[in-house]
């Protein structure tokens, strides 16, 4: 990938990647039914209805992690199940958010509504509109030599967001290494289903950016281990 191309994936990740303070939602249309793979490899499903953002929330209070456990978040995804290791030094503030929506089912049927082959996938909008979020937002500086490899699971934010500001919106790196800036929280790396990730990266239009078909996160499961 050139420099010039790696800059204007990063400008649009940082513009398309998200308000992080978007509001509430409410009930969901249940994700169709499972059919048989398709040619993809990933089950055809209908996209669920997209949810509304929930009031405000910024004064939520965020329960901090159990440092000495290993905390992860498995994506159970019409095109299979990844897991993600949170990376609790990295993003304590932002680790602990995510849990606390998985827990809430705030992920559940849910789309990744951006994908950039050779990039990113991205998701975690209830709105699918690419500018939702929970209401509130988390800062965890990312470290001056952040780097955005592939597996690597960090947050989305708007340009004009601080380093490190972080709501919903989440993106897992399919590139090798796509040389985005120290901007994003970087908040754990898939550790189990690298295949199933790349796989989701290769369902996406280049130009629009938008998934070729829809590609559902049906549910989130926290576990923890000491």
């Amino acid at each position: 990938m050139t420099r010039l191309a790696v800059a204007a994936l990063a400008l649009a990740l940082a513009v398309t990647g998200a308000a992080c303070g978007g509001s509430g939602e409410e009930d969901v249309a249940a994700t169709a039914p499972a059919t048989e793979p398709s040619e993809t490899g990933c089950r055809e499903v209908e996209a669920p209805a997209p949810r509304e953002s929930e009031g405000d929330a910024s004064e939520r209070q965020i329960t901090a992690l159990l440092a000495s456990e290993t905390w992860t978040l498995t994506f159970a995804t019409s095109c299979g199940t990844f897991v993600v290791t949170l990376d609790l030094e990295s993003a304590p503030k932002t680790a602990g958010s995510l849990v606390q929506l998985a827990r809430a089912g705030y992920f559940d049927d849910t789309i990744f509504h951006r994908i950039v082959p050779g990039f990113v996938i991205q998701g975690g909008d209830p709105t699918q509109t690419g500018s939702g979020g929970p209401g509130y937002s988390t800062v965890d500086v990312p470290a001056p030599d952040a780097a955005y490899v592939k597996g690597v699971v960090a947050m989305a934010k708007a340009g004009t967001e601080p380093p490190g500001t972080s709501g919903s919106q989440f993106f897992v790196v399919t590139g090798a290494d796509v040389g985005l800036p120290p901007e994003y929280a970087v908040v754990g790396e898939v550790t189990d289903g690298v295949d199933v990730v790349e796989l989701i990266g290769t369902l996406g239009d280049p130009a629009t950016e938008q998934p070729t078909q829809p590609v559902v996160v049906e549910s989130v499961t926290v576990a923890s281990a000491s």
